[in-house]
């Protein structure tokens, strides 16, 4: 099933050409890898495509859709979540409550008046922490977390609905052409790994390729090991445009690859 397709998206910056003519296909149940030397655009397509500005040029559609100028928040509700590479957890507060925050932004105001809806979702919760390894840390505030740990919370708070017993099967999403509010069907994330030690790189990897069942995943990240390890497919920016793509052995032996991207990161 084709999730997102982006053709000829282009964006200007002044006289900087930020996205010159992209075009991009994404499916179900893939993660796809982006990656380029800095400054090839990696960032400001993934903004584009969740709606944190608009392109130039060009048409992004998602789910058969057009979204172009559609705001972030009509486009998660057709279930498109993103995690930039700065953490936008609430520091304050606890775990749990970072997460039942997330897990209520799709109930109706009248659970949420009548206070049902965290009872419900308590065991939920608990699922949850323990799939990131975060369930000690429960009630302590996020702000005392390691970084590492913030960025586990921030992916659990995007793939929420994702990872629990609870979820869809395949042939279920694939009939659901409209899935409920906030369920992600697209998942975008920018350097998910950074500041994490290599044993905690291998736990999200194993997070996301147990995400990947029930939506597709597209990943900005300069750690090349941890992309060739859980992609299925890695486009190659250089200059705001598509230099190459394949799978993760053909990036790898790709000549222009080898010459334009590896020899500037």
């Amino acid at each position: 099933m084709r999730i997102i397709e982006v053709q000829g998206v282009c964006k200007q910056f002044g006289t900087l050409c930020a996205l010159n003519g992209v075009n991009l296909k994404i499916d179900h149940n893939k993660i796809y890898g982006l990656i380029g030397p800095n400054g090839s655009g990696k960032t400001t397509l993934m903004k584009a495509i969740s709606g944190a500005h608009f392109p130039d040029k060009g048409t992004i559609c998602f789910l058969g859709q057009d979204i172009t100028c559609m705001n972030p928040h009509l486009r998660s509700q057709l279930g498109l979540s993103i995690k930039f590479q700065i953490t936008s957890v609430f520091p304050e507060l606890c775990v749990y409550d970072n997460l039942l925050i997330a897990k209520q932004a799709g109930e109706s105001s009248w659970k949420l008046l009548w206070s049902r809806s965290k009872k419900a979702l308590h065991e939920e919760i608990l699922e949850i922490m323990e799939c990131f390894h975060l369930q000690d840390r429960a009630y302590d505030r996020v702000s005392d977390l390691s970084h590492g740990e913030q960025q586990w919370l921030e992916i659990s708070m995007a793939t929420h609905d994702l990872l629990s017993n609870r979820e869809l099967s395949q042939e279920q999403q694939a009939e659901n052409s409209t899935p409920s509010p906030l369920k992600p069907r697209l998942l975008l994330l920018d350097e998910p790994t950074a500041g994490m030690s290599k044993e905690e790189r291998k736990i999200t990897g194993e997070l996301l390729l147990k995400a990947k069942q029930n939506c597709a995943i597209l990943i900005v990240e300069h750690d090349l090991d941890f992309i060739k390890d859980i992609c299925d497919h890695i486009i190659v920016l250089s200059n705001g445009e598509v230099l190459d793509e394949g799978t993760p052995e053909e990036i790898e032996s790709s000549n222009q690859v080898i010459e334009v991207y590896t020899s500037r990161v």
